[in-house]
């Protein structure tokens, strides 16, 4: 399968904005699923469209150094057989995500299937990492040379076990904005945090509910 744009209403899609997107998720796994928003909506918004997409985010979410995701660009560029696995395997791990944070959020049971193939997924990213000293302690890493999936890929799953391991649950929220739909865990002390950016979809609802009540001559 390969990333396509498709054109709507016969215009192209905005320019993704893998390298630009708001980190707000307190989690890398949420920052990740929130590579999309609207989703199931007319206004659905995908940009992680290639696997350079991937690997710009990556670069982003300072998964990759600069220079090795210069390099691993160059490299899906002359292997498009790796930029398509890179690209599916990481739009797979993004669903699995967004699935189980998306119940959490409501509330409800996890699917047994998410957290399973959550857990498959992990096994094969950690076959090929290795336990490292980083600042004082020893943590999983993987080489992007010879492990360009899993480089990008592994820290995510991590986050996303972390997630389920170690965090207050009742603290993973989603933003009720409209095609929105972003993740997040709520850290503030009183676990009143509503929305993925106050400054964004906080303030477009302030904006409709404003519009509303002067349209009814409140």
């Amino acid at each position: 399968m390969v990333s396509k744009v498709i054109a709507i209403n016969g215009r192209a899609p905005p320019t993704s904005r893998a390298g630009t997107l708001a980190l707000v998720g307190c989690a890398l796994a949420f920052d990740f699923a929130n590579t999309c928003s609207g989703r199931g909506g007319a206004r659905r918004i995908e940009h992680l469209r290639s696997a350079d997409d991937v690997v710009v985010w990556a670069r982003h979410a300072k998964i990759l150094a600069h220079g090795r995701a210069g390099a691993l660009r160059r490299r899906l560029r002359r292997n498009p057989w790796l930029a398509r696995q890179l690209w599916r395997r990481a739009l797979q791990l993004r669903d699995v995500v967004y699935a189980i944070g998306q119940a959490l959020a409501a509330h409800a049971p996890l699917r047994r299937q998410a957290v399973d193939r959550l857990t498959r997924i992990h096994a094969r990213f950690l076959a090929c990492a290795r336990l490292t000293p980083v600042h004082g302690v020893y943590a999983w890493t993987w080489e992007s040379t010879s492990c360009p999936v899993a480089a990008i890929l592994g820290p995510i799953t991590l986050s996303a076990l972390g997630v389920l391991r170690q965090t207050d649950l009742t603290r993973v929220k989603q933003c009720p904005g409209r095609d929105c739909g972003w993740l997040f865990v709520d850290r503030t002390k009183n676990k009143g945090r509503r929305w993925c950016e106050m400054e964004v979809c906080g303030n477009r609802a302030k904006q409709r509910r404003l519009r509303q009540r002067r349209s009814r001559g409140q």
